[in-house]
């Protein structure tokens, strides 16, 4: 099975499911470090990997409009069965966004990098569709060793070193890139009781305003 094949399979019944592996103030403080502490108004915002929507129910709360992508038609389903046929979705890969230049202030993606192929390839693609002066905040795994993972949960990469993706923000192009312990862990069960608790970190920086 692929990891596109697991939440196929899991859609309908992720929104109880991510509950276990990790809690809305993680979502909260990705906000914050992604700069949605103060009055943001309309702008756009990209949710990225977006699943059954965790990340773009507080982005519509906030009265952004969202643009929402992920590969898995089931997930898509359920986010518009939530949310009505006036979100505006995509099946897409991250690598690959089919979005124009500079089209959004914001861009989040919560527990998606560890799920791609070419994670630096992805933070790179957020950065062409930002506007200049637009923030990116992105949250995931540390670097861990539960190979469980990759078949329960059919993870590419268990988790990534804080420096390896401080290096993806800058060769990107991003500035103002801070990787940070999140204070968090995601929670998860192995089928012969191995338990995973593993730390989360918060990466984020910005689209500079001056490039051309």
């Amino acid at each position: 099975m692929s990891s596109l094949d697991y939440f196929e399979d899991v859609a309908h019944r992720w929104d109880s499911l991510r509950r276990d592996f990790f809690s809305d103030d993680l979502r909260d403080k990705l906000f914050r470090r992604g700069g949605l502490d103060a009055e943001v108004g309309a702008a756009r915002a990209l949710d990225l990997g977006a699943g059954t929507g965790f990340v773009t129910d507080g982005l519509v709360s906030r009265g952004l409009r969202v643009t929402a992508v992920d590969p898995s038609p089931a997930m898509l389903a359920e986010l518009r069965r939530k949310h009505g046929k006036g979100l505006e979705t995509h099946r897409a890969d991250a690598e690959r966004l089919p979005l124009p230049d500079r089209s959004f202030r914001y861009a989040f993606a919560n527990m998606v990098l560890h799920h791609v192929e070419r994670p630096a390839a992805a933070v790179a693609e957020v950065w062409r569709v930002l506007e200049p002066g637009g923030r990116f905040a992105v949250g995931d795994l540390d670097r861990h060793d539960h190979e469980f993972l990759r078949t329960e949960q059919h993870d590419r990469w268990l988790g990534f070193d804080r420096a390896e993706v401080r290096r993806w923000f800058d060769a990107a192009g991003f500035v103002d890139v801070r990787v940070e312990d999140a204070r968090e862990r995601c929670c998860s069960s192995g089928p012969c009781g191995e338990e995973a608790r593993i730390d989360v970190f918060i990466a984020s920086g910005t689209r500079p305003s001056e490039d051309s």
